[in-house]
């Protein structure tokens, strides 16, 4: 199960990590129904298919941008910040591993030349002096 991370100050779930090695032929929901990003993983084996479909146009609006970040390659050292803005967990990324952040601060530090990573955010983007302040 993916570890959790809940604030000080309130309780609320403010990010999740899942590692590499936690990954099962059981889906595993990293993400509630009710966040803006939606990640679930499971182990895969050969010849399983998914019937082919697409999404229905689907009005959504949100107020908050929650991202991810997953490791290809490399580590990177993870910080976490609580909603009053204290140091809350500090963690390695390393290949594989996946931090999902819903309302915590964030920073990271790359540990190793050539780690490459993607970054998933729900959007639009209006540029950085409308959507981030700095802790």
């Amino acid at each position: 199960m993916p570890t959790e991370i809940f604030s000080k100050v309130n309780n609320e779930l403010l990010l999740t990590i899942n590692r590499k090695s936690e990954i099962t032929e059981n889906r595993i929901d990293i993400c509630s129904d009710d966040k803006y990003l939606q990640i679930s993983t499971k182990k895969l084996n050969r010849n399983l298919s998914f019937k082919a479909h697409k999404h229905l146009p689907l009005q959504r609006t949100s107020d908050i941008t929650q991202e991810a970040w997953i490791v290809l390659e490399g580590k990177i050292k993870a910080s976490f910040y609580d909603l009053d803005n204290s140091l809350i967990y500090e963690t390695d990324l390393i290949a594989g591993d996946c931090a999902v952040v819903f309302k915590a601060g964030h920073s990271f530090e790359v540990i190793y030349d050539n780690t490459i990573l993607y970054e998933v955010k729900n959007g639009p983007y209006y540029g950085q002096q409308k959507d981030k302040i700095f802790i």
